[in-house]
């Protein structure tokens, strides 16, 4: 039997406190005239329903006469907050339609960017892998058209053998050489011995004298 004037919506706003583990609530305001006879009526429904965390009762004025004013004056207040209901809620749609394109595009600017870097790394993998082959075409080239060559410990000890086998050979000709100029010398024993059988056969002969 209550006359209800408008109910204000203020939208969904953090707690004083926690309350059943929540942090935000969404807060409305009941304007409605009565002589008291609803008000425990409308708390105790409240009271059994789930999604009201809290409530509180309120009375703003005693003695009201101007009752027709009032709801008139409530009726242009309902019709303008519809509007500015429609208002927000056009107004959120073109945000989220205008957010949804900005994330579209940026997705598709990410998949054209990865692409793009995908290709890039296709082309300069096979780039890499036509140097590496021009490179050992070349290496395989230049191996058959010059002979290796030689360390510096090999040439080293290549230059001392040719020397040791000059050397060994001069020898063997300088030894070949004297062996055909000098004749070979008679040894000392044999003129020794024929000096002293003819000493003997002279002292023989002088003593046959004698």
């Amino acid at each position: 039997g209550a006359t209800r004037l408008i109910c204000e919506d203020l939208g969904k706003r953090k707690l004083a406190y926690e309350i059943r583990k929540f942090h935000k609530g969404h807060y409305y305001i009941l304007y409605f005239l009565d002589a008291g006879e609803a008000i425990p009526e409308l708390e105790r429904v409240l009271g059994m329903d789930e999604s009201v965390l809290r409530f509180m009762t309120v009375q703003v004025d005693d003695d009201v006469t101007d009752i027709e004013a009032r709801c008139a004056a409530a009726r242009e207040a309902e019709v303008a907050q519809v509007k500015r209901a429609e208002e927000r809620a056009t107004r959120e749609a073109e945000d989220r339609a205008a957010r949804e394109a900005q994330e579209a595009e940026a997705r598709a600017e990410a998949a054209a960017a990865a692409a793009a870097a995908e290709t890039a790394a296709s082309e300069a993998e096979k780039a890499a892998s036509e140097a590496d082959a021009s490179d050992s075409d070349e290496s395989d080239e230049s191996a058959e058209a010059e002979p290796p060559e030689e360390t510096p410990s090999d040439a080293v000890e290549a230059e001392a053998k040719e020397a040791a086998s000059a050397a060994g050979a001069s020898d063997s000709d300088e030894s070949a050489e004297s062996a055909e100029a000098e004749p070979p010398e008679e040894a000392p024993s044999a003129p020794v011995e024929a000096e002293a059988g003819e000493a003997e056969g002279e002292a023989k002969s002088e003593g046959e004298r004698e």
